[in-house]
């Protein structure tokens, strides 16, 4: 059980909504749901993988986050008490791609569940550390701050900012009205756990007997493990405050080496080659990436957006206002989430 029997019967029959519940992050949180005793929808789209969705007493709901008019013909039918927009995507090909998912669709689905008049007690955005990009430059070593201002130096995180920033704009519009749009974003750090794919490439490559990091200066990197952030989520649900932003980590600062030799002891400690690349290095590779990626129509995981976050110093910030507002406490460091993780990757035949 991730929360205490009291937030339980908070949630017992109401009505939730999930979209991205087929990927990593929103399959755990219908899972969460379910366990909660709520009637839980996960938003789908028609060629949606349900791998994970396997629990009868889910509901699916087809949604079109491209056009709020099909959003609001699909929703007039429903009543949700909350909504979690885990929806997303992390990597594209076109830089337009990132605004159109992250920005356009919940500006469209915010849009919809005000125009079909839901009854909402909350909606939590699932946002990311990423919007505050070069900041974290300007800051070496120190924690990033709530109020500090945000400058994402990746389209995913001006995708994400955009998001953030229609919502408070919806906010203030609808409390001008005397009704507020009663939303609580949460900013993740790196996210990891079973059923991710982007670490799981390095646990694959260590596995291969070879680990690569970039950067000779030092780097300061949070995690945090997937069913801390669905803590969170149902801590935002309950009684997070309206308009507020959490970062989330497990409360622990890592150097860049950390991660690789915690997978490297879960393997076994096979044999292994590590290098270290130069940043100018990385930034030749990820344009070559970009190119490829471009003739081939395949999303590298090695790109423009990719070389920022990669060559970043510094990830740290700060989650007291969680712990203080939401009752946040992460259970998971890093070695016991990268325990649980490469277990999984073994049981289920990754590795």
């Amino acid at each position: 059980m991730y929360l205490c029997k009291r937030f339980m019967l908070n949630f017992l029959m109401k009505k939730i909504l999930i979209t991205g519940a087929t990927g990593f992050i929103g399959s755990f949180i219908v899972e969460e749901a379910l366990r909660q005793g709520m009637e839980t929808w996960a938003a789908i789209r028609s060629t949606s993988s349900r791998k994970y969705l396997q629990d009868p007493r889910i509901h699916f709901i087809e949604l079109d986050f491209s056009s709020e008019h099909q959003l609001c013909e699909a929703l007039a039918e429903h009543h949700f008490d909350y909504v979690v927009h885990a929806a997303g995507v992390t990597k594209c090909l076109n830089r337009e791609d990132f605004f159109r998912v992250n920005t356009d669709s919940t500006r469209h689905l915010a849009d919809a569940l005000t125009a079909t008049g839901q009854p909402l007690q909350r909606f939590v955005y699932l946002s990311s550390l990423s919007i505050f990009g070069a900041i974290r430059e300007s800051k070496p070593y120190r924690e990033i701050e709530p109020t500090d201002t945000p400058r994402p130096n990746t389209a995913y995180g001006k995708s994400k900012l955009k998001a953030e920033e229609y919502l408070s704009q919806l906010l203030s519009a609808r409390e001008g009205l005397g009704k507020g749009f009663p939303y609580v974003i949460l900013r993740p750090t790196g996210v990891y756990g079973p059923r991710e794919k982007d670490y799981f490439l390095m646990a694959k490559s260590i596995k291969g007997h070879s680990d690569f990091a970039v950067g000779f200066k030092r780097q300061d990197i949070t995690f945090v493990y997937v069913k801390d952030v669905v803590q969170a989520v149902f801590l935002a649900l309950d009684h997070g405050k309206d308009g507020s932003a959490y970062f989330l980590s497990d409360g622990q600062v890592y150097q860049s080496s950390t991660f690789s030799d915690l997978i490297h002891e879960e393997l076994g400690k096979p044999w292994w080659i590590r290098i270290t690349a130069p940043i100018w290095l990385l930034r030749i590779v990820t344009a070559f990436g970009d190119i490829i990626g471009h003739l081939t129509g395949r999303i590298s995981a090695l790109n423009n957006d990719k070389y920022q976050i990669l060559k970043q110093r510094n990830w740290r910030c700060n989650i007291q206002p969680a712990r203080d507002e939401l009752g946040y406490k992460p259970r998971y460091d890093l070695r016991r989430g990268v325990k649980e993780t490469i277990k999984w990757y073994r049981d289920e035949g990754w590795l």
